[in-house]
């Protein structure tokens, strides 16, 4: 089975100013998704894996590298989302994004070693989805935890998947708390 795709969204976000101060170097996201046909009928299917194994791979090619191109640097921080649409269920999104054959494809464009922390849910069409990232090499690095939102007007449509991968330039935008451990070692 191929996947069908009806569109794919490419987004960056930048911010310049944070709390009135400038960032420096501008905090980048880039968010690539491939809004697809949800490859399982609207009725319970038991096996959910062979299908994601056989989709997984495909679905990353299109959407992982791309992403990192988008962003037009060095990856710091990623996170991956499937939002689902409502005759599908959130099982169907993590089958998709859960699925080493989709995340070794992104992990491995984005030059990360870290588990790609992760967001599913069903949703109308237009529905935010937020996405968790960390990271790549140190999931423990508290400057780079932080969540991104996403929002496309048509999207997902009640029988569609929108998988997203979404990586950042650097941590939150100003951060400045200890680094983890760091506040227990002076008391």
């Amino acid at each position: 089975m191929r996947i069908r795709v009806r569109k794919i969204i490419k987004h960056i976000d930048e911010t310049r100013l944070e709390n009135g101060r400038v960032v420096d170097p501008v905090h980048r996201v880039a968010f690539v998704g491939a809004v697809i046909e949800n490859p399982y009928p609207s009725e319970y299917v038991q096996d959910l894996v062979t299908l994601a194994d056989e989709l997984g791979e495909e679905i990353g090619k299109l959407i992982g590298p791309a992403c990192v191109e988008l962003l037009g640097g060095e990856v710091e921080a990623f996170g991956k989302a499937a939002l689902v649409g409502i005759e599908g269920e959130v099982e169907h999104g993590s089958a998709l994004i859960h699925n080493l054959r989709f995340g070794n494809v992104f992990r491995t464009a984005a030059g990360g070693t870290e588990l790609l922390p992760a967001a599913e849910k069903v949703g109308l069409p237009g529905s935010p989805i937020d996405i968790p990232l960390k990271h790549k090499t140190d999931a423990k690095t508290r400057s780079h935890h932080q969540t991104v939102t996403l929002q496309v007007a048509d999207v997902p449509r009640p029988r569609e998947i929108f998988v997203v991968c979404a990586a950042a330039n650097a941590g939150r935008p100003l951060a400045r708390l200890a680094a983890f451990g760091a506040e227990t070692k002076n008391q």
